[in-house]
């Protein structure tokens, strides 16, 4: 049965030749050409890569600063024994015990948790529930430490995590369709040179196999590979 798509998915795919792929610039300008939707959508980078999750060197993660925002308003946990220094930093919940007691009744309303190294300790209990939807602190990602204004302020500024999936793919937020056509290039250009840097030291083979980029609402345009065959 042939999939039945959207009047304004339809309308997008008549703006380009969607089967061709495109250099950086040409993508961005396709996708700003694309129907608007009733909200600020979301422009998100995905990619097809080489590896195998399932060995443990060949796992893919890692954190950027995105040049222009996210332009998506993050709702920061604090777990630390000093719960008033993280909220005057800029945190919108803070705690340790208390907050952790929320997490195991159901309460999952942020978006980013960071955590003291102190706290960390107690923090782990909460691996089964923060860990499948991807908001364990984690040092690697930059939200284990003890500089908490400064971690704050990071993600609040539109740091963003990625994270290969168990189908080797990884999906990065890089902005909205409100951004200027440039804001969007160069923060796509970020996660770019970002994901191509987290290239396992070990995994010898075709690393990026592919790149596509698309909004909420949108089909995706892929990227010609002389933007990430550098990787």
């Amino acid at each position: 049965m042939p999939v039945k798509h959207s009047k304004r998915y339809r309308s997008a795919a008549t703006a380009a030749d969607l089967a061709k792929e495109y250099p950086l610039k040409e993508a961005v300008d396709i996708l700003t050409k694309f129907p608007k939707a009733k909200f600020d959508e979301t422009v998100e980078l995905s990619f097809r890569l080489g590896v195998d999750p399932a060995q443990g060197d060949q796992m893919v993660r890692g954190t950027t600063p995105l040049p222009n925002g996210s332009g998506k308003k993050v709702r920061v946990l604090v777990f630390t024994d000093d719960p008033a220094k993280a909220l005057a930093a800029g945190a919108d919940t803070a705690g340790l015990a208390d907050v952790m007691a929320k997490i195991n009744e159901g309460w999952l309303d942020f978006d980013v948790a960071i955590a003291t190294t102190e706290a960390m300790k107690q923090v782990r209990t909460l691996a089964r529930v923060l860990g499948p939807k991807g908001l364990m602190p984690n040092p690697k990602s930059g939200t284990v430490t003890d500089d908490i204004a400064t971690g704050i302020k990071a993600v609040k500024a539109g740091r963003v995590e990625f994270k290969v999936d168990k189908t080797a793919n990884i999906g990065v937020g890089v902005g909205k369709r409100s951004f200027t056509p440039d804001q969007i290039k160069e923060n796509v250009s970020a996660v770019l040179e970002a994901v191509g840097k987290a290239k396992p030291a070990t995994f010898k083979g075709h690393y990026i196999k592919s790149v596509t980029l698309s909004s909420s609402m949108s089909p995706g345009v892929k990227l010609a590979s002389t933007e990430f065959n550098q990787f």
